[in-house]
């Protein structure tokens, strides 16, 4: 079975990509997601957390995201330790789910596939690319947050231009390629 890596930066459209890929009955690991739930599951990984970030990052047991990205994204020290709890922990979730996965490919998705180093043990990677106007736009609408705020976590990520010359395929989400027949080719050729 491959094992393939979707990433891209923020807003460039992975889940959508992941989307697709689901459609086809090919199964993805959203290691964004499982960070989010690990976070809030896993006892020691809290008490990490509120002991370098303060009792805020929880609020009735949920993660604060908000609160904790205010800390975390205007502060590479903050954001590097934050990064160093939780990865290790995510990336074993992920090898531990790839194994019992028994389709021809299946698909870790992650942003952060080159700068966590979660790219190891993966056969492919694919990229998913779109102009950094349409990427912000996105984000902005998404997360109801400022450009500022976009462009601070884009900062925070490796350069689009350098991820993408890291990956094996890219995909265009750019509203003019059609997302759909990228991923179908991809799909053809790695059932094959």
């Amino acid at each position: 079975m491959l094992k393939i890596g979707l990433t891209g930066g923020i807003g460039s459209g992975k889940s959508t990509v992941a989307n697709i890929f689901k459609a086809l009955g090919i199964p993805v690991f959203d290691a964004d997601t499982v960070a989010k739930q690990v976070m809030e599951t896993n006892k020691l990984l809290r008490e990490q957390i509120i002991a370098q970030f303060g009792d805020a990052c929880f609020q009735d047991g949920k993660l604060n995201r908000a609160f904790l990205a205010s800390i975390v994204f205007k502060d590479p020290y903050q954001l590097a330790l934050l990064n160093a709890m939780v990865h290790p922990i995510t990336l074993q979730a992920a090898e531990d789910w790839m194994k019992l996965q028994t389709t021809p490919y299946s698909i870790k998705e992650a942003a952060l596939i080159f700068e966590a180093g979660a790219s190891a043990g993966l056969d492919l990677v694919i990229g998913v690319t779109a102009p950094i106007a349409i990427r912000i736009q996105r984000v902005m609408q998404r997360d109801a947050i400022t450009r500022e705020a976009v462009k601070e976590r884009m900062d925070k990520q490796i350069n689009d231009s350098i991820k993408m010359r890291l990956c094996d395929f890219i995909i265009q989400n750019d509203n003019q390629h059609l997302l759909t027949t990228q991923v179908l080719d991809l799909h053809t050729r790695f059932i094959s």
